[in-house]
């Protein structure tokens, strides 16, 4: 069965090319994001440092941090819990192969366990193409709510995203993984193709 992955980091675009992927090539949808809590209590359980810290903080100790600090442990989280997804994806029964999703998906775990080159991908967005799209998300006020200092919050929070697309794209470069960015000049059909392509679909 085969698996594409589809890495970068967030509000990039991932999630919609992803779908558009798997509806013209009949490919099962699995976006990590939506078991992320679930992965990060199973990481807690199993006493992983960063995952045992992170469900503990309040919105206003994770987002009133160093955008640096953010960053770094978000890569680690990913390490911690990149085990759980892989698990998951085993568990899967699709014969026409899966197109999965996520920020998750670093360049390096990919390394690890050796997928190749075309069933790689990674996406990230220029800094203002990210801040923009965020502002639009309903759902941002509410991760914030509690925050005292929300501008601020924020401000950190689009930092430490365009500190990990940075993170990425640097892995990619030195692993030998394709890294496409989104400036938003190019149509969603467009970066469907130029992905579909490199993945070797159709």
């Amino acid at each position: 069965m085969a698996v594409y992955l589809i890495g970068g980091s967030p509000c990039s675009g991932k999630s919609t090319i992803a779908m558009a992927l798997s509806a013209k090539y009949d490919l099962h949808y699995f976006k990590v994001d939506d078991h992320l809590d679930k992965y990060i209590k199973m990481g807690a359980m199993d006493k992983k440092k960063c995952c045992t810290r992170v469900e503990k903080m309040t919105p206003e100790q994770i987002w009133m941090r160093d955008p640096l600090v953010q960053c770094e442990e978000e890569l680690l989280i990913y390490e911690e819990i990149f085990d759980y997804i892989l698990a998951d994806l085993e568990k899967l029964d699709c014969n026409a192969g899966i197109i999965t999703e996520g920020a998750a998906y670093l360049p390096i775990l990919a390394k690890r366990q050796s997928i190749p080159a075309n069933r790689y991908i990674s996406i990230t967005p220029t800094k203002e193409f990210q801040v923009f799209h965020y502002k639009k998300r309903e759902w941002v006020p509410y991760v914030l709510a509690e925050c005292s200092d929300k501008a601020k919050a924020f401000e950190n929070w689009m930092e430490r995203d365009a500190l990990f697309a940075k993170a990425v794209q640097q892995q990619c470069n030195e692993l030998g993984y394709a890294s496409l960015m989104n400036h938003g000049e190019r149509s969603v059909d467009e970066l469907v193709d130029s992905v579909a392509a490199h993945l070797g679909l159709g």
